[in-house]
């Protein structure tokens, strides 16, 4: 069981960033990765196929022996974690939660920015956690263009600097000195948010964050690989365009994927959805 891959879930490349994080702190840790990228984005769809896209993604990877499923996507976080925790026997990290306490030991002023995909801000997900502190004060804004650059290897464009200026100028008008990246494609774009938001204001993303708690969630459950283990990574997409997919990755994370298995996910019947979800 030990040796079993960690299972890493996004709807796209942006969980890309935390599997690497997990690789940088975990360098014995096999992973399987899959991005659901027959249904990205996530962030503009409604939270019921959300959360029945997201469950049929983990029953795929629970299907396969992981020993630790990480949801590394916010908008699928905010629609299923309850869900999930309690679907399935292996322990489930997500990738709100660290960052939220990073973010109320960051900040000097109490003011924290939060931006994320469309979903996730309506979800309110943030907003509650920290505002469970009644000395934060919480600004946010949805910055939907975000994902569709990422997905498309655009970084660093005149565009993205514009739009940047656009979704981040109400954080700057509230005066946040913490700005949570909300979205595990948004690392990818922290050249231009940094230079939007200014030297002053730190930035908070989940990647490393997450990665710490999946070391902590291993240890106590003495889940660890061994010190012989020879770890594999393994890329998964639901959709066809494979090769896609590889150069991107490829492109993002400075190293190379040189394979990626295409999966279907089988239709799930749920229940509806209820308050607690």
């Amino acid at each position: 069981m030990n040796d079993a891959p960690i299972g890493i879930f996004d709807s796209g490349v942006g969980g890309l960033t935390v599997a690497r994080a997990i690789g940088d702190q975990l360098p014995r840790e096999s992973m399987i990765y899959i991005g659901d990228t027959a249904h990205s984005p996530y962030g503009p769809k409604p939270i019921a196929d959300v959360r029945r896209y997201s469950l049929e993604i983990l029953d795929t990877l629970v299907d396969q022996g992981v020993k630790m499923l990480v949801i590394a996507c916010n908008t699928a976080s905010a629609a299923m974690l309850r869900d999930a925790r309690e679907r399935y026997s292996v322990p489930v990290v997500e990738v709100i939660g660290p960052a939220v306490r990073t973010a109320m030991s960051t900040t000097r002023n109490g003011r924290i920015g939060v931006i994320g995909t469309v979903g996730t801000i309506g979800s309110g997900a943030y907003q509650d956690m920290l505002e469970v502190n009644p000395g934060i004060q919480v600004s946010t804004a949805a910055c939907p263009r975000f994902v569709e650059f990422v997905e498309a290897g655009d970084t660093d464009s005149p565009e993205v600097l514009a739009a940047a200026e656009e979704y981040l100028a109400p954080l700057r008008h509230a005066g946040v000195d913490t700005l949570v990246l909300g979205c595990t494609h948004y690392p990818f774009l922290k050249g231009a948010i940094s230079y939007v938001m200014g030297p002053d204001v730190s930035l908070v993303s989940s990647d490393s964050e997450t990665a710490k708690d999946v070391y902590r969630q291993l240890v106590s459950r003495d889940l660890l690989a061994g010190p012989d283990a020879t770890p594999r990574h393994e890329y998964e997409a639901t959709g066809a365009a494979t090769a896609d997919f590889i150069a991107l990755a490829n492109r993002l994370l400075g190293r190379e994927v040189r394979d990626v298995r295409l999966v279907r996910t089988g239709a799930i019947d749920l229940p509806a959805l209820d308050a607690r979800s």
